[in-house]
């Protein structure tokens, strides 16, 4: 059964799958630590182990998306099982007894719960809205006609002055008042492709279903052009090393 020792944490053994679907578990001590927003597992109590003994196994409770009771056609032999959804995998752990089983079932999901604030949320800032309502006054720029050539395979926009001249008075023949690359312009060798737009912000947020209302929660990265998600963030890293993003909005 488990116990809530003196800094607040949910503490018992249980077994675990050492791989899914390999039928082998073992005897592990858990420390649910919803202050450090982690599930942790080790060979025996801490207390009974070597000074500097680490954990052999750890989850974030922010990867966690359900908790529940296994099912007779997924571990049939198997009594007291219940398994943890998280980052596209299954963890199978065995309870003691039914009591035990329940506790951490009920203790996991209260721990992973996502929470959304009913009604219309917090309110937006007096600052804010003044933002909104009185946008910030564009600069305008004079037009100014350019002559396009290419130059050593790089595209230059040359200035062509109001009386039809090329480049500025007094300028030297062959000379250019302003030389730079084209923003179509993407050099064939010697280069590596740009990465894209910095990140403004990334992190975990809750996101409802288009189809089942329900709330999941989701890694977000924004830019300056577009706020995509992810399923969690090795998802996002895999992917920004591949320059791919699965949902935009």
């Amino acid at each position: 059964m488990p116990y809530v020792d003196r800094q607040n944490r949910i503490c018992g053994f249980l077994d675990i799958e050492e791989h899914e679907n390999s039928g082998k578990f073992l005897r592990r001590y858990f420390i649910l630590d919803t202050q450090a927003n982690c599930l942790l597992w080790y060979m025996d109590n801490p207390q009974n182990l070597a000074v500097g003994a680490g954990a052999v196994g750890a989850l974030q409770l922010t990867y966690i998306s359900k908790v529940s009771i296994a099912t007779p056609k997924q571990k049939p032999k198997t009594p007291f099982c219940f398994v943890i959804n998280a980052l596209s995998q299954r963890y199978f752990l065995q309870a003691n007894d039914q009591k035990d089983l329940k506790d951490w079932v009920e203790a996991l999901n209260q721990a992973s719960k996502i929470t959304v604030p009913k009604g219309g949320g917090l309110p937006v800032t007096t600052e804010v809205l003044k933002s909104l309502a009185a946008p910030p006054a564009l600069e305008k720029k004079p037009q100014v006609a350019y002559k396009t050539e290419i130059i050593g395979g790089v595209v230059v926009h040359t200035p062509i002055s109001q009386n039809g001249g090329d480049g500025q008075e007094g300028s030297e023949p062959g000379s250019h008042a302003i030389l730079r690359r084209s923003q179509s312009y993407i050099p064939t060798s010697g280069c590596r492709a740009s990465t894209g737009p910095p990140l403004i912000k990334s992190g975990y947020c809750v996101k409802q279903g288009n189809v089942r209302k329900s709330w999941k929660r989701r890694f977000f990265a924004l830019d300056d052009f577009t706020i995509c998600y992810f399923k969690c963030e090795q998802e996002f890293k895999a992917n920004l090393a591949n320059m791919v993003k699965p949902h935009l909005y």
